[in-house]
């Protein structure tokens, strides 16, 4: 075979080396998001303390008013404004496959910010769960990187996310209404990660569909679908801060919004297409690997940092042990 003939037959990077470009504006992104998951989240909690009413049940209108007062609330949001930026960035170069699981990333920045924040020390098992997380995401992604394709986004695969984007967002609706008194942390957590993988599909798809001069009805409307998702997910995530710490909220959303993002680009838009066998394998693998790690991480760490009596950061239930100033800390 002739060199040609060779680069004819290989995918990944080798035959699109912006693949590479898209890795390390992923991992900006994911350095925005934990400090800026850190920083919401201390403003929606002083707005429950000053409210003197809880958001399990759902942040009031009156509450999310007043976080736009909080500076600690807004600084999150601008970082988590460049995290977008980053990760959209990011998505214009490499595929769906490869950006969306760096940002687990983000769970292992918090865990060691809260570290360095609180002076309390991961333990073994933190240490083990972080290994476990990074390894994992780099065996997927390495992998990926050989193999992952970007392909033109068609009609009918655009329509077919956006019918399951409907069905998932009916869903959850039922959900909501059903368990929004009950407090379930887990449901938010879960939802929003949920509607974040789709986020994060439909602005791969309306970037596609822009570099194929496909700006029609159809890419309207998945700017229009993306623009709700974007609301109706920021709303559950800013009610999960206030049931749970930041930790447990960014391990939940790394573990599903790649999930959901991952499986819709190898099943609907063939990122894939081409890998070996072996390959589907090595995801698999990886995939356990990093989704062990996270949850590893969830159930030992943020029970050392957030049931602490030395943290400083509280839950946004829990009443101030002692009156004082009311400034952002």
């Amino acid at each position: 075979m002739t060199l040609d003939e060779v680069t004819d037959d290989l995918i990944g990077f080798f035959r699109d080396p912006a693949i590479l470009i898209g890795i390390p504006l992923a991992l900006l992104g994911a350095v925005f998001m934990s400090f800026g998951a850190q920083y919401q989240h201390r403003g929606v909690t002083k707005v429950e303390r000053l409210s003197g009413s809880s958001g399990k049940a759902g942040l009031s209108g009156r509450q999310l008013l007043s976080l736009l007062k909080r500076p600690s609330w807004v600084a999150g949001t601008g970082m988590l404004g460049l995290a977008i930026i980053c990760q959209l960035s990011a998505l214009a170069f490499a595929p769906l496959i490869i950006v969306q699981p760096i940002g687990a990333i983000s769970l292992v920045i918090t865990t060691l910010l809260n570290s360095r924040v609180t002076g309390i020390k991961p333990t073994g098992r933190s240490v083990m769960a972080i290994i476990a997380c990074v390894g994992g995401i780099f065996i997927f992604v390495t992998i990926a990187a050989f193999f992952a394709t970007e392909n033109p986004v068609t009609p009918r695969e655009t329509i077919v996310i956006l019918s399951l984007l409907g069905i998932v967002l009916l869903a959850l609706g039922g959900l909501w209404l059903w368990l929004r008194k009950r407090g379930q942390a887990l449901f938010y957590i879960v939802a929003s990660g949920m509607i974040y993988g789709f986020v994060a599909t439909l602005a791969k798809v309306v970037i596609e569909r822009i570099k194929a001069n496909d700006f029609d009805w159809l890419t309207i409307l998945c700017i229009v679908a993306l623009l709700a998702a974007v609301a109706i997910g920021a709303y559950f995530v800013q009610t999960a801060y206030a049931v749970g710490p930041p930790d447990l909220v960014i391990a939940g959303l790394t573990v599903v919004d790649p999930i959901v993002a991952v499986l819709i680009g190898l099943t609907v838009l063939q990122e894939a297409a081409n890998a070996p066998p072996w390959a589907f394998v090595g995801f698999g693998i990886a995939g356990i690997i990093a989704v062990f790690g996270v949850i590893t991480l969830a159930r030992f760490h943020p029970q050392v940092l957030f049931d602490s009596q030395e943290l400083p950061i509280q839950r946004g239930s829990t009443p101030p042990p002692t009156p004082g100033p009311e400034g952002d800390h």
